[in-house]
């Protein structure tokens, strides 16, 4: 059986930032009631004139290739984790052919916020068994284009953008543990469902506080599974990529498992949630910035509409 390497880093936001002051002039809130409830401070959209959620797509792609020196013609795979993409038959094959990658096949899978996640996982298996060797996961959203900017109670927490890392064979394997998870009695505390008489999508909707509670019972049960699974103790772990969907549900995190609050990566202040984008967003700006290394532990936990929730333990790099 062969290892699983996971490594390589891309990122790409939108210009256009949207601050919580602008909101507060569209909708009854203000930049403190956000940045305490939410821990963001502002959010990128696209632009209609832009290029799509294919075009930060491949951005992210093109910069992890970049990274690792790897050509697109020798990607076996692309895999899309996106619930928005430019068509509802599948961006994969644009961003495929884009790149140049001819070789690779190309598709996308749709998991909402666990969708970087469950791709992770997915591309590990055909490493695994032999069947690929280099695989281009991508978490790519774009929910700004399906909130309601009249209501407060969602349009102040997405956000747009687009991160990818590789996922290639190795002799020794550097996928530890996951863990994946499915209950779709709460599938309408979160969604973004097809209404017949409208012949359109409904806007985001999201309870709020259900959802929270699902996260902070959810997360730590998938992580301290993954853990016992990997024989892991918390504290071995260097870093710790939770979906940005809450400050307070990494802070609660942390403290459920009793580990340094500094170990859960955040960047959620300056892009919000950017759904199946906020994980490989997350980890290519501390990679960046020279913060996560190589030979780095870390557990990557997604969680979310569906309900859906899953992780995966590894080594960077």
């Amino acid at each position: 059986m062969m290892g699983v390497r996971i490594w390589g880093h891309g990122g790409a936001l939108p210009p256009e930032i949207i601050t919580n002051d602008d909101l507060s002039l569209k909708v009854d809130t203000s930049d403190e009631w956000i940045f305490s409830r939410t821990g963001i401070k502002e959010r990128r959209v696209i632009a209609k004139s832009q290029d799509g959620l294919v075009g930060m797509a491949v951005e992210a792609s093109l910069a992890t290739l970049t990274n690792t020196g790897v050509n697109a013609q020798d990607l076996d795979l692309i895999l899309l984790t996106s619930s928005t993409p430019d068509d509802l038959f599948g961006s994969a094959p644009q961003i495929q052919h884009r790149l140049g990658a001819w070789r690779a096949v190309a598709f996308d899978l749709t998991a909402a916020c666990s969708g970087f996640v469950f791709g992770l996982i997915t591309a590990a298996q055909f490493i695994r068994s032999g069947a690929f060797r280099q695989i281009l996961v991508i978490g790519a959203d774009a929910l700004s284009r399906w909130v309601d900017w009249q209501d407060r109670r969602t349009c102040i927490l997405f956000g747009d953008g687009a991160g990818a890392v590789l996922v290639s064979a190795q002799a020794n394997d550097h996928l530890f543990g996951f863990a994946m998870a499915t209950d779709g009695k709460g599938g309408d505390l979160l969604n973004l469902p097809y209404e017949p008489d409208r012949a359109n999508f409904s806007p985001v909707f999201m309870n709020g506080k259900e959802v929270y509670r699902f996260a902070v019972t959810r997360v730590p049960e998938t992580i301290e599974g993954i853990l016992s699974q990997a024989d892991f103790k918390p504290q071995e772990v260097d870093w710790y990529i939770l979906h940005q969907a809450n400050q307070r549900i990494m802070d609660a995190v942390a403290d459920r498992l009793a580990v340094d609050p500094s170990k859960m990566v955040s960047n959620i202040a300056q892009v919000g949630n950017t759904s199946a984008a906020s994980i490989p967003l997350a980890l290519d700006n501390y990679v960046q910035r020279g913060i996560i290394k190589p030979g780095h532990k870390i557990m990557a936990v997604g969680f979310g509409a569906g309900l859906s929730w899953g992780g995966v333990l590894f080594q960077w790099g």
